[in-house]
């Protein structure tokens, strides 16, 4: 199956998935393939319940997933000598998800807005609106309380797909209009977590969903991911200021630090603070604007590990991705099993609209208006390279 035909096969999937059950869960304490405890995700957060899912296949891929912000726990993925190896960032349990415990967007399907909306004002039909400001100055990822800390309706169909559904009242971290959505997680035979997105709203607001994963696909994440190997299929990316905010020009990446049209090792050129983009970041924190014309069928961007030989190709149906390397994590987060996490543990590579895009009309719009169904797509696919030092074909 083409990616670009998997929305319309889970559409075919929705009457029966509407008859599920939203509370499905674990019927005992057997651990997940990570080593996950489901009970540590059993908990009650302003009337709604929280739980672990856990996606299969019968290559033994799995995917743990909690509906508490729509967040992927753990991901285990066969490196190239079968062995099974966790490759994102988490916690063990869900309190340590909680933001008075760590204040992290690890692995969340975020919203209503991904990324940075400058000064938190945005306009629509006139009306001029000011939401919250959390990251400086600006909103980032639909402000202070996000759908990242909020919980999403679970619905688990089968043992590969599960489909978490957002209800988002009007004035929701002051977001204009009644959002219902949708993120649908589907694990597919040959190793590929597809991602589905989409929302309607009962008036003109802006949306702009993802997932923010943090990736190391050494599955090591002690170790930084400097040495992981990246390709982007961008020509030009959206510079942002020092406080992270775009500044409305897109710039060519030829002859610059910004360059992945060739893939390289991520440790290149990243304390290369000469280039401001990289001193403003201290890394990378950029959209990249996609070659890829809203092909879902073109690699976005591929990712290799030399250490584990795992591969990923990022596919999406957006105008951009977001290459964050980890810049912020600062030895003060200790993870899943005790292990605390360096900076550049992890990356991520987040597929979206432009930051921003409400405050600059000449990029693709991201309003959404009442009889209009957002959607987007995303497919993150892991194999195999035999040769350490090799990249995988684009």
């Amino acid at each position: 199956m083409k990616l670009q035909n998997l929305a319309p096969a889970l559409l075919v999937l929705l009457p029966f998935i509407s008859g599920c059950q939203s509370n499905n869960r674990h019927a005992d304490t057997q651990l997940t393939k990570s080593g996950l405890n489901p009970e540590n995700f059993n908990a009650e957060i302003d009337g709604k319940s929280t739980a672990l899912f856990t996606l299969t296949n019968d290559n033994g891929m799995e995917a743990a997933i909690t509906n508490y912000g729509g967040r992927i726990v753990s991901l285990m993925v066969p490196d190239r000598d079968g062995k099974f190896r966790d490759v994102v960032l988490g916690f063990d349990s869900i309190a340590d998800y909680f933001p008075e415990n760590n204040q992290t967007d690890f692995c969340a399907s975020i919203g209503r807005y991904a990324n940075r909306i400058d000064h938190g004002r945005l306009v629509i039909d006139g009306d001029t609106i000011q939401l919250p400001v959390n990251n400086f100055g600006h909103c980032l990822h639909g402000g202070p309380t996000g759908w990242q800390y909020q919980v999403y309706e679970a619905n688990q169909p089968n043992d590969s797909i599960l489909i978490l559904t957002m209800h988002s009242p009007d004035g929701d971290n002051n977001f204009p209009g009644n959002v219902t959505a949708t993120v649908t997680y589907s694990l597919s035979y040959d190793n590929t977590l597809y991602i589905s997105y989409s929302a309607t709203t009962d008036r003109p607001t802006v949306i702009n969903m993802t997932n923010h994963a943090y990736f190391t696909l050494s599955g090591d994440p002690t170790a930084t991911v400097n040495d992981e190997i990246l390709y982007i299929n961008a020509s030009s990316f959206t510079p942002v200021d020092s406080t992270f905010m775009t500044t409305g020009e897109i710039l060519p990446v030829a002859g610059t630090p910004m360059d992945f049209t060739s893939a390289k090792p991520i440790g290149t050129d990243i304390a290369n603070t000469s280039y401001d983009q990289i001193k403003n970041s201290n890394g990378y924190d950029h959209n990249w604007i996609l070659d890829t014309k809203g092909d879902i069928d073109t690699p976005a961007a591929i990712l290799t590990s030399p250490a584990s030989g795992i591969t990923l190709t990022v596919y999406t149906d957006e105008p951009g991705i977001q290459f964050y390397s980890g810049n912020f994590l600062d030895g003060t987060i200790t993870g899943k099993k005790g292990i605390v996490y360096p900076q550049r543990a992890a990356l991520c590579l987040e597929t979206q609209h432009y930051p921003d895009s409400p405050n600059k009309p000449e990029w693709p719009s991201t309003t959404l208006r009442p009889g209009e169904t957002y959607k987007s797509h995303t497919a993150f696919k892991f194999g195999i390279s035999t040769d350490a030092n090799a990249v995988p074909e684009k």
